[in-house]
Order: structure tokens, then sequence, then C-alpha cells
């Protein structure tokens, strides 16, 4: 990570030094279509409850992954969390409580989500380049994947399950010689094979897979690019293309989530808002916090209510870790519910 950045996929390498790199994606066409600013409505969202405050170990708090477990439960990650406070948070959105449910002595994690293959928490462990589970109470962790993929380890920022429950990761490797080394990698549901699926990718941050699962979304931080990677069907990429260029201003593409009318939900990190956009790229909302909210600095991630529109984003700054909630223009799915 030789470029350093504050941002949502920011990393603590546990000797207490704070890693802060992007992710990202490039490919060959420059066909991107420009967002358009100001031209999108505004929807606001309201605070939740604040779930951390900043450490005074790491110096920061980044809140991260949301996602819905089958209980009900909303569960959040803190990037940031040094050893023996909590790094995986379940919320009962309803009563507005928190608790923890894990913590340990070295992870540093960037996404959580729920596997559709065995129903375990996966989580990406950007520090040691590692994928972990969990169960959903928490407990039982467990390596899923360590060590380097076609000869290089990985930075696991963000993770999507196809349907079969085969993970793609965002490994957002950054700026090394003036090249890119981002890429995107899948890992077979068992944890026993992973592959590249694209490579020379500018810090390669938020995936998701679009509605219909044949093909997925990913967020370039470093170039303020959505990418799309066309999927062949047989596990590999039939095409490639920039799709959507962010004008983020000062801020830069985070994380990924689509609804079921096949929108995206783009976390800005340098600004406390989410962009929302149609599958045409054509910006179609905003969601903002308030303004009096001083403090707020980064919205990572959104998690949809499955089969509903109430949507709960996590929000971050000097200020602490906080949940806010708005009303989505479509239903959640699994692919807006954590990664």
């Amino acid at each position: 990570m030789p470029r350093l950045s504050i941002r949502p996929l920011a990393v603590l390498a546990m000797t207490g030094t704070l890693i802060l790199t992007g992710c990202g994606t490039q490919t060959g066409d420059p066909g991107g279509r420009a967002a358009p600013v100001g031209a999108d409505r505004i929807i606001r969202a309201h605070k939740v409850m604040q779930l951390t405050k900043v450490h005074e170990e790491t110096g920061m708090t980044l809140l991260e992954g949301p996602a819905f477990g089958e209980d009900g439960g909303l569960f959040v990650v803190d990037v940031t969390a040094p050893s023996g406070r909590p790094k995986v948070i379940r919320v009962d959105v309803g009563k507005k409580t928190s608790r923890a449910v894990h913590t340990d002595d070295r992870g540093a994690y960037t996404s959580a989500q729920f596997s559709p293959y065995d129903g375990r928490l996966y989580l990406t462990d950007y520090a040691h380049g590692e994928v972990v589970s969990l169960a959903p109470d928490g407990g039982d962790q467990r390596t899923f994947f360590s060590g380097e993929v076609e000869g290089a380890q990985m930075n696991p920022d963000d993770i999507a399950f196809d349907e079969e429950g085969n993970l793609y990761v965002s490994d957002s490797r950054g700026l090394s010689e003036g090249k890119e080394h981002g890429r995107v990698v899948r890992i077979d549901r068992d944890g026993e094979k992973a592959s590249v699926l694209a490579e020379d990718l500018a810090s390669t941050n938020g995936i998701s897979f679009d509605v219909d699962y044949r093909g997925l979304w990913i967020s370039e931080l470093t170039q303020n690019r959505i990418s799309y990677l066309r999927l062949d069907g047989k596990g590999g990429v039939a095409s490639r293309h920039t799709a959507i260029r962010v004008d983020g201003g000062i801020a830069q593409t985070d994380s990924i989530a689509v609804d079921a009318d096949a929108n995206l939900y783009l976390g800005l990190h340098g600004r406390a808002a989410m962009a929302v956009y149609d599958q045409h790229g054509e910006r179609i909302a905003t969601v903002e916090i308030p303004s009096r909210a001083e403090g707020l600095e980064s919205v990572t991630n959104v998690a949809i209510t499955p089969g509903g529109t109430k949507a709960y984003m996590t929000v971050s700054g000097p200020a602490g870790g906080f949940l806010y909630s708005f009303d989505a223009p479509a239903e959640g799915i699994r692919q807006s519910n954590g990664g």
C-alpha cells in the first residue's frame, strides 16, 4: 500500500501503524458516462444511533459492512477497532441497541456478508490478506482463505457472493512504479481455489453483482469511476468497460450496493453522502445527512432491508461511527445486503 489515503478501506496494521489506502478498477474503454452533478434529487437520511467513538489507540473509528442476518440483526464491522474492542457489532435497529459479537487481536475487517451457501458471516481482513468466517453469533472463527493469489498477496476489501456461494473479492493492491495493481479475485466456495478475474485496476474498492448476476460492478477509488465486468458463466470475464465516471470533488468512490430495480448505491469517502445511479449511469439521487451533523466525513456502505425499502448506511468521522437510515428508491435484495 504505497499510496496513503484515508478511505473506508482503511486498514490497521496491528503493530499500531494505521495504513489507509483505496481500491479501484480501470479498463481500456474510456467511454464511461459522466455523472451529472446537481441534476439528481436529494434523499434525507436520519440518525439512528451512534455505535462507536474514536479509538485512542488508532486515532479513528471506521464503520463498514452493514449486513442483515436471518434473525433480523444488522451486523457492522469497525475497521480500526484495536485488540479487545468490538470488531463486529450486532445492531437491533428497532430497539436502537447494539452489542459486540466478535473481537480478536489482529484482524482489520473491511466488509461483512452472509454466504448463501453455508449461512456464515464472512469478513475480509485487509491487513493480513485473509478472508475469515464466523458463526452467525460471532463465534467459531475460521480462516477461509489465506495466502498468495497468482504470485501476490491480497489486500481484500469487499466481497460479493454469487448464487452458488463463490466469492468475488475486490483486491485493493495499490500503485507502485507508476502502475496500478488492483485486482478482482474469485475464490471457490470451499476456499480451495482462487484466481484473478481482472487486474491493473486503480485501487479496487466496492464490488457487487448486478441484479441478474450477469456481471459485477466495481468501484475504483483512486480514479473515481465504476467499471462493469460482464461474466462468461464459466468463472471468467467476457468483457470489461468503464461504466460511470464519478464527479466527486474531494470525495472518492467507496462500496457499492444494488437494489431490486438495478440501481447502484455508491458510498462517498470524503463526503458524508451516498450517490445513487440507475444501471445506465444516470445519477438519480444523492443521499445526504443533515448539514448540522458535524464531524462526519465518510459514508462507506449501505444495507437495504431484504424485501423492504428501509436502508441503513454506515457513516464515520472524528465525531465517531454512526448508523443513518433513509427510504431507498427500491427494495433490498442480496446485492444490497453487505459486501
